[in-house]
């Protein structure tokens, strides 16, 4: 990163570097001058558990710094995510430690996945919509979009299935349909939107629960389902056109050393099949392999996007033929600094990134969205995974607020 220095120089430095940093407004997050910090989660269902491993790391780090009272909303001033990370970053907007999030997951991971016996997911969802809506009642209450309680900008990624369109819902009240003017447009102010019902709109995944249904004007009513069936499964590329696209109302600069990204995945894992098995899948079978790779594809699209744009510490490689991208850059700059943390749940690739032996089918199993068996594995794993890849120089002192 171009503001780097050695980790040395850095830890005697940080207590004098952060010692300004104060708690911000939501205008301050936004709209003051300065560099900014973005943080956008990944959807995946249970596996939201590994995202919170990394997070925990990231707060730890800057706790050592500003003292055990900080929280990643003093530090970023837009979180966003799908599905599950929308419910993280919603939890972090509201100024919630990383350990409180930690706890409800755990606790929730079995009310919410208990499917019932006559339940397969085929003719209806998979589980019932009641104990997610009690969930969600219960971490976050009738608390609008609008609403002081958030502390910093906050992005919910959603797909309205009735006219196929992705819906970027953020509480920016500079965004044009944040609160529009009477007669200015036929919507429903989104800041008027509670943010427990877009919540549930995000995370409403086909198959495993029923679409939520949102008035968004007057007298019309649209479907929303989890924001994972649009391209942003990976919401990284989409907030990053949030903080600087003119339309969207923020306008913040891009250089490496004013626009930080940071980036937390929920485990992936390369599903092959020989010839043969695809050539003998029934048709629902292959409609349901391609969309699933055609999700993976939109992941890595994303990731090869952003690496070609960024400074970045921490590139993977994209395919054997044009590598991480470390020596590629967009018209020769480096728009923004960029961070991705993630894991491949291949046996092969813990063992050798992670020194973690995992057999290959326990491996697997911890790709299912749904299994609160998987609570204490994944977020061992999550732990363990941030140890090695989160490094207190991944955040340093050109992007310190205060």
């Amino acid at each position: 990163m171009p503001c780097r220095m050695l980790r040395e120089d850095y830890e005697q430095a940080a207590p004098k570097l952060y010692g300004s940093m104060k708690n911000c407004t939501l205008n301050e997050h936004l709209f003051a001058a300065g560099p900014k910090r973005i943080l956008a989660l990944d959807g995946g269902g249970i596996r939201g558990l590994l995202s919170l491993g990394y997070l925990k790391r990231i707060e730890e780090l800057l706790q050592a710094r500003h003292g055990k009272e900080f929280r990643l909303c003093d530090y970023f001033d837009l979180v966003g995510g799908t599905s599950t990370g929308a419910i993280i970053a919603a939890g972090l907007a509201l100024g919630r430690s990383v350990g409180e999030l930690q706890k409800l997951y755990q606790e929730l991971a079995y009310e919410v996945f208990q499917k019932p016996f006559w339940r397969i997911g085929i003719f209806g969802a998979k589980f019932p919509t009641e104990p997610l809506v009690r969930a969600l009642q219960a971490g976050f209450g009738d608390i609008a979009l609008g609403d002081e309680e958030l502390r910093t900008g906050l992005v919910v990624i959603t797909k309205r299935l009735d006219t196929g369109s992705p819906w970027v819902i953020h509480n920016n009240p500079r965004g044009v349909f944040f609160d529009p003017q009477s007669g200015e447009a036929p919507v429903i102010a989104n800041r008027k939107f509670l943010l427990r019902q877009v919540l549930r709109a995000s995370t409403a995944a086909p198959h495993y629960f029923e679409p939520e249904r949102i008035e968004v004007g007057p007298g019309i009513d649209g479907v929303f389902v989890d924001g994972g069936i649009s391209p942003h499964n990976n919401p990284a590329l989409q907030l990053l056109l949030v903080a600087t696209l003119s339309g969207f109302g923020l306008h913040w600069p891009l250089a490496a050393e004013k626009l930080l990204l940071v980036s937390v995945g929920t485990g992936f894992r390369e599903v092959r099949f020989s010839p043969e098995e695809v050539m003998s899948m029934p048709a629902a079978m292959l409609s349901v392999r391609a969309l699933a790779s055609m999700a993976s594809d939109c992941d890595w699209l994303t990731q090869t996007l952003l690496q070609w744009m960024s400074e970045s510490p921490t590139h993977w490689q994209i395919d054997q033929e044009i590598g991480n991208l470390a020596g590629d850059s967009l018209g020769g700059r480096r728009l923004f600094s960029y961070l991705r943390y993630n894991v491949q749940l291949k046996s092969g690739w813990l063992k050798e990134n992670l020194d973690i032996a995992l057999g290959e089918q326990q491996a697997a199993s911890l790709f299912d969205m749904d299994d609160p068996g998987n609570v204490a594995a994944l977020s061992s794993l999550g732990a363990a995974a941030a140890r090695v890849q989160v490094r207190a120089e991944h955040f340093p002192a050109c992007f310190d607020v205060g």
